[in-house]
């Protein structure tokens, strides 16, 4: 993990400070409430439907054992509800779907004695929110995967850096998201990003990104287009300025719902590549040997230094996996157990998804439990998945029977990875002050229909997403099935998408999912997905994938089926 110096430290805790001295002019009436919201959302603050709600960054999804436990600690001390219609609310944090936490009850009065808090462990939450450069994301099998080309770390790590309160990029036209990959296989959907960079090497054996643009979710959904096919290391600060300075510059500001830079791209297309590309070279032009974007190779050995392997991890013979014939152990080891690039580890999946909890939320204790697991099997290590899943990167093959007992024992042993009730969820209308509909209710109905883990492992993988509002929070359009809470008169409704992907080998290129029909009533939705299941389980074929299925058939016998659910409802 990227270890913090003097000055980052310093930087971190004057932010900390610096927001306390905001809060309390607001709090005086010296700062208002108008002049106020910019500075708490440049700092992860947003004020939702019941409560302020906080916005933690993990870049990169890494996490340390002290670190959770400190998430847990605010959690149990803060993000609780001590009076009025919530009484007893709170608790427990939510992980998102961009490698954050978010906290939903935590009393304004009282946010900067939480930034302390996060200073002390070298968390924050500064621009995690606000139409800046956001939290930057990656594969939670960075570092560890099999498949990697490059490890991406390093380089998220300068990117963050760079980025955080960026002067030029404090006031974009819109939010802001980047993603990077290193491995053949895409875990960081980097074709739903503004920027969306791809490690790899040239014929020369010089590493470098294929850099791709224009990717996003939300009311119009677009993947990302390559606009480099290969940029130097040395040079990716440059071309990003470029780009988004050239966003910065033509992006719209007069329409909220056309600001983010896919609206930009589509409309522009080669114009704004040739734009970003002569904004490059007059970058370079001005100072090729020394310009302060160029990214010196002491600075990424500095950087790279923090991302070796912990002291003890070696390479092992690879022997067979036993220690116990239960198949509730043979499920886990399938689907929560990963390969590792180190013979003799593997990284786990402490699944966060259980019936009755949200898809990932995470109470203080179970934090806490996370995190001594950490130290007992993965060296004090973590990482938060674009799933809201927690992953324990560095555990050792002969620990597995022994880390399953501890993971089950704990509630975490759900052996469920991708599968179709390891679901993505917004926090949706119970919480968000956007939602049109409410997500996690929907969740539980759709856990609590698929419990039987011999269904679930016949179905196969299945990608099910949920969003709350057009947002897309959820990231319902890159589901294989896919649901949208819209608003009709006041009533919840959902709509539902097939066919979508995240741009992974199971999924194919990234896609957005199509809408089959009139949107479902909240009392019809479940019902309609079953429909869907049901359909596939009838006309797949021997070994068929659900998104294989969807693709071969189309989507007109799984319409048929969900909108028989509408009539049989509507006779009712």
């Amino acid at each position: 993990m990227y270890q913090y110096t003097d000055f980052d430290r310093r930087f971190v805790r004057a932010r900390a400070a610096q927001y306390r001295d905001q809060l309390e002019r607001h709090l005086r009436g010296e700062l208002g409430t108008d002049e106020f919201r910019a500075l708490r959302l440049q700092n992860g603050w947003y004020i939702q439907r019941h409560a302020p709600m906080l916005r933690v960054a993990i870049p990169y999804g890494e996490l340390s054992s002290r670190q959770l436990r400190q998430l847990a600690r605010i959690a149990r001390d803060y993000d609780v509800v001590t009076e009025g219609p919530f009484k007893g609310q709170g608790g427990y944090g939510h992980f998102t779907t961009r490698q954050n936490l978010q906290y939903n009850w935590i009393p304004l009065d009282k946010s900067a004695d939480v930034m302390d808090l996060l200073a002390e462990v070298d968390m924050h939450g500064i621009q995690t929110s606000g139409n800046c450069i956001r939290n930057i994301t990656s594969d939670a099998f960075a570092g560890i995967a099999p498949d990697e080309l490059i490890d991406p770390r390093p380089y998220c790590e300068i990117l963050r850096q760079w980025s955080t309160l960026h002067p030029e990029f404090a006031h974009l036209p819109r939010k802001f998201k980047i993603a990077v990959s290193g491995a053949a296989e895409d875990r960081a959907a980097i074709g739903w990003h503004d920027i969306g960079l791809q490690l790899k090497k040239n014929a020369a054996g010089e590493v470098g990104f294929q850099v791709f643009v224009g990717g996003g979710m939300g009311r119009t959904p677009i993947p990302g287009v390559e606009i480099n096919g290969f940029v130097p290391w040395q040079q990716i600060l440059v071309y990003i300025e470029a780009i988004v300075r050239c966003y910065n510059l033509a992006g719209r500001r007069d329409n909220l719902y056309k600001a983010r830079i896919k609206i930009l791209v589509k409309a522009e297309g080669q114009k704004f590549f040739d734009a970003v590309n002569a904004e490059f070279a007059r970058i370079l032009a001005d100072d090729p040997a020394g310009h302060e974007q160029i990214i010196p190779q002491a600075e990424l050995d500095r950087v790279k230094a923090s991302f070796v392997d912990p002291e003890g991890v070696q390479a092992t013979g690879e022997l067979a996996i036993t220690g116990s014939s239960d198949p509730a152990y043979g499920r886990w080891l399938q689907r929560n157990v990963h390969g590792h690039r180190v013979a003799g580890y593997r990284a786990v999946t402490l699944s966060l998804k259980r019936v009755g909890i949200p898809p990932g939320d995470t109470t203080a204790d179970v934090m806490d439990t996370a995190a001594a697991l950490a130290d007992q099997f993965s060296h004090g290590e973590l990482r938060v998945s674009h799933r809201q899943n927690l992953v324990l990167p560095w555990v050792k093959a002969s620990d597995l029977p022994e880390l399953f007992q501890a993971a089950r024992a704990a509630g975490f042993a759900t052996a469920n990875a991708g599968l179709l009730t390891d679901q993505i969820a917004c926090p949706g209308g119970d919480y968000c002050a956007l939602a049109n509909a409410r997500s996690l209710p929907l969740a539980a109905e759709i856990a609590e229909r698929y419990q039987d883990a011999d269904e679930l492992e016949d179905l196969g993988e299945i990608d099910l997403h949920i969003s709350g509002c057009i947002n897309s929070c959820g990231h319902h359009h890159s589901g294989h099935i896919g649901i949208l809470g819209v608003d009709k008169d006041g009533a919840e409704w959902y709509q539902l998408t097939l066919g979508g992907s995240d741009g992974s080998t199971l999924s194919g290129a990234t896609t957005p999912g199509k809408v089959i029909g009139p949107s479902f009533a909240a009392d019809e939705i479940a019902d309609a997905i079953e429909a869907v299941i049901e359909t596939f389980k009838r006309e797949r074929r021997a070994g068929e994938r659900f998104i294989d299925a969807v693709k071969r058939l189309g989507l007109d016998p799984f319409k048929t089926a969900a909108n028989a659910v509408r009539v049989s409802t509507a006779k009712a």
